[in-house]
């Protein structure tokens, strides 16, 4: 009896044990996961992961490509530089979907409709790719991140069936206007982003590269067929959503910034254009403060966005036109400001000419997006430059006079 018994157990042990690793390809699911966008700035733009599901023993494992880790050495300085170091991991879905469903966020499965050896090959090359050697990566919020990584790895065991077509749909928005919707909830947030990002971020977009983003993923995949000809299938089997959102969902469209920046540039300029019409101390040292804040402020913009350009490794952040309204230069007009507090004190050429090639270097901006082929969409910034470079050229070349 009990050598029957040990003999039993010999036999059904490595089915006790079973899971995806060693799982017959025709028991594995393979599902493609996504998380809604959460409340927190670096999760507004959701998290997706691929499960593998051994229907046999029950085994459900996420894996996923967003793990980052604040308490790294140097983190916020590499992360500045544009060196941001990620890795894979892989998790039970169980703990994956309660954590998301602790912060609100919506969770939803797509079961994949992958033959056998494609169920296969993606499998070794997430085990692979899991391995403490091969997990890290250079992420790009953009180009590589989570999800590019998702799809890439789907791709890759349909052949390539995923990327051609969705290179051959045009995508909805911009990196630009993806991140301004998404960010629209944290404004001044969203703003920075803004002014830093240049013309990568406004290149026309097919649906291969909007689907940086899970839930554009999520949409599009639901489209793609795959198969042989005259056997097509869809690639999504079925879907359900296992935790519903409990947070309020970004906007469909990213705001227009164009006429509040532009109201925002009216309203700056009024006070700063004070000393044109009047010698009282009171109203000059007002417009002396608002001139003050507006320099510093392009001063201050126009270095970070030289140093992004020519500092660091944030390309969406290079050959930002936005330099031409911001810049550096800005801040050598603080002495000027505060002598036109005095009515009759003498004013030199300096402070005039560089505020006249400012507002010059504006209007020129401003100019090239009569050209369609522009390569940045930065009118509200301009919007709201052009009339404070114009009333500050009008109090110095008035004062010059």
């Amino acid at each position: 009896m009990r050598l029957t018994l040990l003999l039993l157990l010999i036999c059904f042990a490595p089915l006790a044990q079973a899971g995806i690793v060693d799982a017959p390809p025709a028991h594995l699911e393979i599902s493609l996961m996504t998380y809604g966008p959460g409340d927190i700035y670096w999760e507004r733009f959701g998290h997706d992961a691929l499960e593998v599901r051994d229907t046999a023993s029950g085994e459900a494992i996420a894996f996923n490509y967003g793990v980052f880790d604040f308490d790294q050495d140097n983190f916020i300085l590499n992360f500045a530089r544009g060196i941001m170091a990620y890795r894979m991991d892989a998790e039970p879905t169980r703990s994956d979907v309660e954590f998301y469903a602790g912060e609100g966020r919506y969770v939803r499965r797509q079961r994949l409709a992958l033959t056998d050896a494609q169920k296969d090959r993606l499998r070794r090359f997430l085990l692979w790719n899991v391995q403490p050697a091969n997990a890290g990566y250079n992420y790009d919020y953009y180009v590589d991140n989570c999800t590019t990584r998702v799809r890439d790895a789907l791709d890759d065991a349909l052949d390539g069936a995923l990327r051609q077509q969705l290179r051959s749909r045009a995508g909805g928005m911009t990196y630009r206007e993806q991140t301004a919707r998404l960010m629209s909830n944290q404004p001044w947030l969203m703003l920075g982003m803004d002014l830093g990002l240049g013309p990568f971020a406004d290149q026309p977009m097919t649906s291969w590269k909007e689907a940086f983003l899970p839930m554009v993923l999520e949409e599009e995949i639901r489209h793609v067929r795959i198969g042989p000809p005259g056997d097509e299938h869809p690639l999504v089997a079925d879907e359900d959503t296992l935790v519903p959102a409990r947070l309020a969902p970004p906007p469909e469209a990213a705001p227009d910034l164009r006429w509040p920046l532009l109201g925002v540039g009216v309203l700056w300029a009024v006070p700063m254009i004070l000393p044109v019409f009047t010698r009282r101390r009171g109203l000059r040292t007002l417009a002396a403060v608002a001139s003050t804040v507006f320099v510093v402020f392009a001063g201050l913009a126009g270095l970070l966005m030289a140093a992004l350009w020519s500092l660091t490794l944030h390309r969406s952040a290079w050959g930002n036109f936005n330099l031409l309204a911001y810049q550096p230069l800005a801040l050598l007009l603080l002495p000027a400001i505060w002598r036109l507090r005095h009515a009759g004190r003498p004013m030199g050429r300096f402070a005039p000419r560089v505020t006249a090639i400012s507002f010059a270097a504006c209007v020129v901006a401003l100019a090239l997006h009569l050209w369609p082929d522009f390569p940045q969409r930065n009118l509200p910034w301009l919007l709201l430059a052009l009339p404070c470079w114009t009333a500050l050229l009008a109090c110095f070349c008035r004062r010059h006079d």
